[in-house]
């Protein structure tokens, strides 16, 4: 949000505050007072203007603006009603050279997942990529897939659902029978960069908010926060998303003993589709920057990437 127009809102918010006033705090022209409020007012803000001066009557539901408006947290929020995938957009700015971004949409036409599987992502829902430029090797990268797994876990519970993660990258709810894996946010993370440091990193959120569960992937089992229980405020749920993520980002040796606190996936039978074959035993442990740790009936092995799925113990081998 520009920052007169912030400066604007935090004055009106709590009192009402005369034009001129504003004018004189802000060192601008009464005019410019009057363009500003008439922008806010243009991005969902409602501001009365009385005798006795300006002030914020409510703020949007949802959108860029009104995400920002209160973030206690460094980032510029661009927003869209509906877009292809905020992933695809996020890594242009990247390429721009832009940071400290969060594209935020409505609705998202072409989401996608890891290994490029198609997202649902209807209207609704919470649909974000954090545009990033840690000053990290790229080894260290998947510490931030956790950290928005955690980030987004922790807002899920604020609202009422009883949400934990399956690793790496999975947002779960347990099903009516006590064991069944319903899906609720997904985490894609993509980077570019050198051997030695990432030149922007984008980490996605995708979380089934708003949603009906008519809309939901067939695919897969899946819920909402609206299936869990009810509708929740998206804007306070996505600040508070960013809030999280940006504390955990900003000390990364808090990440993990978070991500153990809320995983679901630890002393339990998994099975894991990696790159060099697939691995089955138990998952013990979370070592930095993100690899399990799987006790087979062999060996103990670490994977650093590949498909975990919770296994029930009356599945086989």
């Amino acid at each position: 949000m520009q920052e007169t127009r912030h400066e604007i809102l935090t004055a009106i918010a709590e009192q009402s505050v005369p034009g001129p006033e504003l004018a004189d705090r802000l060192d601008i022209s009464r005019s410019a007072v009057w363009k500003h409020v008439e922008a806010l007012r243009r991005d969902g803000f409602e501001i009365s203007s009385e005798d006795d001066g300006y002030t914020l009557v409510s703020v949007p539901s949802f959108g860029g603006s009104a995400v920002e408006f209160g973030l206690e947290a460094p980032y510029e929020v661009e927003y869209h009603d509906a877009i292809p995938s905020t992933n695809e957009r996020a890594r242009e700015l990247g390429a721009g050279g832009t940071s400290d971004v969060v594209v935020l949409a409505d609705e998202q036409t072409g989401g996608k997942g890891r290994l490029d599987r198609g997202w649902s992502s209807p209207s609704g829902g919470v649909w974000l990529s954090i545009l990033l430029r840690p000053d990290v090797p790229p080894a260290h990268a998947a510490v931030f897939t956790l950290a928005a797994a955690v980030a987004t876990t922790r807002a899920a519970r604020e609202a009422g659902v009883d949400a934990h993660i399956k690793w790496p990258n999975d947002v779960l709810v347990d099903g009516a029978d006590g064991q069944t894996d319903q899906k609720l946010a997904g985490i894609l993370t993509e980077m570019e960069g050198e051997a030695d440091r990432v030149s922007w990193l984008v980490v996605g959120i995708g979380i089934n908010a708003n949603i009906d569960e008519g809309e939901l992937p067939a695919a897969v089992d899946a819920t909402s926060i609206r299936a869990e229980g009810g509708d929740v405020d998206r804007r306070a749920f996505t600040q508070r998303l960013l809030e999280e993520f940006h504390a955990l980002r900003s000390d990364t040796d808090t990440v993990l003993s978070a991500w153990r606190e809320h995983a679901n996936t630890l002393g339990r039978r998994v099975r894991v589709d990696t790159p060099g074959g697939e691995v089955v035993g138990e998952a013990v442990d979370v070592r930095f920057p993100g690899t399990l740790v799987v006790e087979t009936d062999d060996d103990t092995v670490e994977v650093t990437a590949g498909d975990c799925e919770h296994l029930r113990p009356t599945d086989g081998k």
